[in-house]
């Protein structure tokens, strides 16, 4: 079957992914990321977790027209001045709920919060992939669930020089 007509979905936990790849040095390119799930995946939704912060409606519309479904969390500005905005129930919550409309799921993350969630997906052949941002900082608890004859993890680390993003090729 052609990966474009696999019914597949994307999880990502935009924090996650966006301070991770932010930790190897570079920014990622959410237009190129999102072809790169539809072409290496067959990524038919992807369902973005992401803080809402008012002032950012350009960034949501933006990644709306890059093809994310976002699914907003409200957040906190906290009293050192961080803005607090936890996706993870949201995260599970939406993987549960779209069960049956999609083949396999694909969560992008590193957090082992996600524990139950893809011990649960892997139990009913549901999971199609964990996408891992950076394979040097992710959760130990992950590593548990991966076996010699069933690698569920991808890395992004190798995927700097097509996803990265480069200001000069959007103008």
């Amino acid at each position: 079957m052609d990966k474009k007509e696999l019914n597949n979905y994307a999880f990502i936990d935009s924090n996650n992914l966006n301070l991770s790849i932010q930790g190897l040095g570079w920014k990622l390119d959410f237009r190129k990321f999102r072809t790169y799930l539809r072409d290496k995946y067959g990524i038919r939704k992807a369902f973005l977790f992401i803080g809402y912060a008012p002032g950012n409606e350009g960034l949501y519309a933006f990644l709306q027209e890059a093809g994310y479904i976002c699914i907003f969390k409200p957040t906190l500005e906290l009293s050192d001045g961080r803005v607090k905005g936890n996706v993870d129930a949201e995260l599970v919550l939406h993987t549960m709920i779209e069960l049956n409309n999609f083949d396999r799921a694909v969560i992008v993350s590193g957090d082992g919060d996600f524990y139950c969630l893809i011990e649960h997906l892997l139990k009913i052949n549901k999971l199609k992939k964990m996408l891992i941002p950076n394979q040097k900082r992710y959760s130990a608890l992950l590593k548990k669930l991966s076996t010699p004859n069933q690698n569920i993890f991808d890395f992004m680390n190798s995927l700097k020089e097509k996803l990265k993003y480069c200001e000069n090729a959007r103008k």
